[in-house]
């Protein structure tokens, strides 16, 4: 990524200090900047990187995932304590910024906007950067796995939401695959087919180590709350080879 395209975190406030006013709403645009836009004024903390300077990706990212969570959950009026929560182990909130996240989910969950209008956003300011829409779809389901279990209807959104994205079946299943149990799971996991030889699961894993380390989800702009997301990815990746390496006796 261009280091230019990106707006440094403000120290000590993260992505929720730069949420500073309605104005940052509108230099975004598009239903999430109207989500911005409506309820900056509460996460307000400081005005370092300035609201009509180059697009924030990373408060675009945040605030996408936080309004397909919410459209992912039940639309019962209310927000759930459990659903901010889930949110809240997924990218890092801290507790100043909590009564704000409610907020933001609330809206979320009431407005006309259709969840189809924030994932093609997310769509279209990530297209250059699958990785960045796989890291909000990781998200996604580690959100709807908070409770334990990915139900039908979830799995039906999340599926759309993946299409949208770009990922074709076999990469909606690798993904999945991290989360819930596949027939095929672990191989799935690595995208690897069962008859693999024992070097290619071997540099695949390598290479998946290498692409999915934390460090390199904050060099593709990923934001530091949400660093969480390619964590738990990584731990599924090296839980999935360690099944196979136990599978086939290697060492």
């Amino acid at each position: 990524m261009n280091q230019d395209s990106r707006t440094p975190t403000p120290r000590g406030s993260g992505i929720w200090g730069k949420l500073g006013g309605a104005g940052l709403g509108l230099a975004v645009g598009g239903p999430l900047g109207g989500l911005i836009g409506g309820v900056a004024g509460h996460f307000l903390v400081d005005r370092v990187g300035a609201p009509f300077g180059p697009t924030p990706r990373d408060v675009i990212f945040t605030t996408g995932l936080v309004a397909l969570a919410a459209k992912m959950a039940k639309s019962d009026g209310v927000v759930l304590p459990s659903e901010v929560e889930a949110f809240g182990r997924v990218v890092h909130v801290e507790p100043a910024a909590r009564a704000g996240v409610t907020r933001l989910f609330d809206l979320a969950k009431r407005t006309t906007d259709g969840y189809e209008a924030y994932a093609h956003q997310l769509a279209t300011t990530f297209g250059d950067e699958p990785a960045l829409l796989e890291d909000a779809l990781d998200g996604l389901f580690q959100i709807a796995g908070a409770d334990g279990a990915i139900h039908e209807a979830e799995e039906r959104y999340l599926r759309s939401v993946a299409g949208i994205f770009g990922f074709d079946e076999a990469a909606f299943r690798a993904i999945a695959a991290r989360h819930v149990r596949l027939p095929n799971d672990p191989y799935e996991v690595l995208g690897l087919d069962r008859g693999a030889d024992d070097a290619a699961v071997k540099a695949r894993h390598r290479a998946l180590v290498s692409e999915h380390h934390p460090d390199r989800a904050l060099a593709r702009g990923l934001p530091a709350e949400a660093v969480a997301i390619a964590s738990q990815r990584l731990a599924a990746i090296n839980a999935a080879h360690d099944l196979i390496v136990a599978e086939r006796g290697l060492r």
